[in-house]
């Protein structure tokens, strides 16, 4: 494993590696990050790895040749992570090992938006019109071209840092320039200095989760998206199954497939690809080459039964998944998350009773004294709260009203 999340996937990937009866070593550059994310008094689950080696996980070239001695002493069978920025390096790390993987290229690209942009549109996948240039000139011009509203993004970055919804030239500078503030990603990646314009499409958000391996793509389901914090993109909360007509979210899943075989994503990958449901058709916003983070992966296994962090071990080690479903006695799951609109110190926060409620599956939130800002990505959160219907598709009502109880009693000041 190269580096990971500190969330959920850093504690979800070591355990299926651990029940799937395999171990692992765990190559960082920064233990003391993931030492300082662990609960007070815990290890952290990437601590139980039979090796701990520190690496310049960096530096792609240096790192290769270090990972080829490692695999002769080792002999290593799999290489994966769950951290976005170094997918590439692993996809790089499994083709020089000659190990299962996904294609370098197709990550790179994938992990890359301009470039998704461009390989999706040359292959005439449905997306939004959009422009990439560094220069302000040809920024403005290009904004012009495309017409506001539109979305300004970074090319290289995730959980929605930097995404803004811009009305006129005025907003569009104040997104540029404090996009070009943050040269240097929270790894201490060197940023690539292009900005990405996109039309601002109509509709819906959904993901199309899906498993590949022997270069077929398996559709395990679609999840549904709400966002809030404009004009910030923050996820507040998902449900899966997406509460969706069958023809709509059949639309979904063919658009993601198409998504996927253009980036020549169709083997040994767990894939997340966002779709926006327009007025005129499905439109890709992003694919990624990994497991759903926020929880969905838990939702689909509240549901289905399917553990897509084992099914992510598995491809990565070139071996079929178990995508089988079991009757888990739900219909679906849905987990909201408390976003903070103000900056403070939290005070109060309290959801004990929600935890004895049978439909509650899940409670995380905050403790109290902790500092806090006002959200403008998907990584300030306050906690969440999941639930299930073993009915129908009422899961996100039910967190909903759950949230809106714990929001009563939260105190910031």
């Amino acid at each position: 494993m190269v580096e990971s999340w500190v969330g959920s996937m850093s504690r979800l990937l070591p355990r299926a590696i651990r029940e799937s009866g395999h171990e692992f070593t765990f190559l960082t550059r920064d233990l003391h990050h993931y030492l300082r994310s662990a609960p007070e008094g815990t290890a952290h689950p990437l601590l139980g790895a039979r090796h701990v080696i520190t690496a310049d996980t960096n530096d792609t070239e240096a790192l290769l040749p270090r990972v080829e001695r490692l695999h002769a002493v080792l002999g290593v069978d799999g290489v994966l992570t769950s951290c976005d920025y170094y997918l590439p390096t692993v996809a790089a790390v499994a083709e020089r090992l000659g190990l299962p993987g996904p294609s370098a290229q197709g990550v790179r690209d994938a992990c890359r938006k301009d470039a998704t942009r461009r390989v999706l549109a040359d292959a005439g996948v449905p997306g939004p019109r959009f422009a990439v240039h560094e220069e302000w000139a040809e920024l403005a011009r290009a904004a012009r071209e495309i017409g506001y509203p539109l979305v300004v993004k970074p090319v290289d970055l995730c959980a929605g840092m930097y995404v803004r919804r811009v009305d006129d030239e005025g907003q569009l500078a104040d997104a540029v320039r404090a996009l070009a503030g943050f040269p240097v990603n929270a790894r201490g990646q060197r940023r690539v200095p292009a900005v990405l314009l996109e039309e601002l499409l109509d509709g819906p958000e959904v993901s199309v989760e899906t498993v590949s391996h022997a270069g077929a793509v398996q559709v395990v389901g679609v999840t549904d998206k709400s966002v809030g914090g404009a004009p910030a993109f923050i996820e507040t909360g998902h449900m899966f199954p997406a509460d969706l007509p069958a023809a709509r979210a059949e639309a979904a899943e063919q658009t993601a497939l198409a998504a996927l075989k253009a980036l020549g994503l169709t083997e040994g990958v767990v894939a997340h690809t966002e779709i926006k449901l327009t007025s005129a058709g499905p439109r890709v916003v992003e694919v990624n080459p990994r497991p759903a983070g926020n929880r969905i992966t838990e939702l689909i296994r509240h549901v289905t039964g399917i553990d897509l962090a084992a099914a992510f071990v598995d491809v990565c080690l070139g071996r079929a998944p178990d995508l089988g479903r079991t009757d888990t006695g739900l219909r679906s799951a849905a987990v909201g998350f408390l976003v903070p609109d103000r900056a403070g110190t939290l005070e109060a926060l309290d959801g004990s009773g929600l935890r004895s409620r049978p439909d509650v599956l899940e409670v995380q939130l905050a403790e109290p004294g902790r500092q806090v800002k006002a959200a403008g990505s998907n990584n300030e959160y306050l906690g969440h709260v999941m639930a299930g219907d073993a009915e129908g598709t009422g899961a996100r009502a039910r967190v909903e009203a759950l949230l809106a109880e714990v929001r009563s009693g939260l105190v910031i000041r």
